[in-house]
């Protein structure tokens, strides 16, 4: 017996109609589908500052970023210091600028949803200080 007959012998033993096989194999297109555009691709999030007053959004493929598949400056600053500061927001993008220009899918307008999931729900508003300009 080979797994075209055990195949077959599930769908008599459920009784599947053409119309249940169909949507069964749209959940697994789709299913399939989604798993390849969660662990090939990602979203970056730049907050809105002085160069970028708008904030942008790059979908990126991710294969060697080592990078969340939602992530920003903000939220890699918190998971590896706990906290955020503008230098180590602007050293994070700078790192990250080349890598993620390289492999830039789109860019998509500013999304502070996004934003807030990859900083686990805190929004971090960092200026310079007063007498400099930006």
């Amino acid at each position: 017996m080979n797994l075209d007959d055990n195949i077959i012998k599930l769908i008599l033993a459920y009784k599947l109609k053409p119309r249940g096989l169909m949507a069964l194999a749209v959940i697994f297109v789709l299913s399939c589908w989604a798993c390849f555009f969660y662990f090939t691709t990602g979203f970056f999030v730049i907050q809105p500052m002085g160069a970028l007053p708008e904030g942008a959004t790059v979908w990126y493929w991710r294969y060697g970023t080592r990078l969340p598949f939602i992530s920003s400056a903000d939220g890699l600053l918190v998971d590896k210091q706990g906290g955020v500061s503008l230098l180590g927001r602007e050293f994070v993008l700078a790192t990250l600028v080349e890598p993620i220009t390289e492999v830039k899918i789109a860019s998509l307008p500013y999304s502070k949803t996004l934003y807030l999931i990859s900083t686990k729900g805190r929004e971090f508003h960092l200026s310079f200080p007063s007498g400099i300009e930006t």
